[in-house]
């Protein structure tokens, strides 16, 4: 049912926790299947240099925090704002049908990091 990488994500996953002092967080859930995710940024120069997460969800939604935070640390703040969900899924390999939409929020957490941290820095 799950990749390799799904698989490799949820039981080692990359970057968990918090940011002490993060200038940007976001959050978002689903209720319909009660996943919740938090993302925690550190941007400097407009590079996001760390992420963290802390996902309350089933293994997909795990294994999607950890691979979006992945794929996040180095990139500027708009290289992160084109990260979508898709991509996310692809780079652990696909996920199933079901999962899809229910557990894989990791890059519209990404987002509202993101949003959040031009809120508190604005150009």
């Amino acid at each position: 049912m799950y990749t390799e990488k799904v698989m490799d994500h949820f039981s080692n996953p990359r970057n968990v926790g918090e940011i002490a002092n993060a200038n940007g967080v976001g959050e978002v859930g689903n209720a319909s299947c009660g996943d919740i995710m938090k993302i925690y940024l550190k941007v400097e120069g407009d590079v996001i240099q760390d992420v963290k997460f802390k996902t309350f969800g089933c293994g997909a939604a795990i294994a999607t925090s950890s691979m979006v935070t992945e794929l996040a640390i180095g990139k500027t703040i708009d290289e992160a704002l084109v990260l979508t969900n898709q991509a996310v899924a692809e780079a652990l390999d696909g996920l199933p049908p079901a999962k899809m939409h229910c557990s894989n929020l990791a890059a519209d957490a990404l987002h509202e990091a993101i949003k959040d941290y031009r809120e508190k820095h604005p150009a």
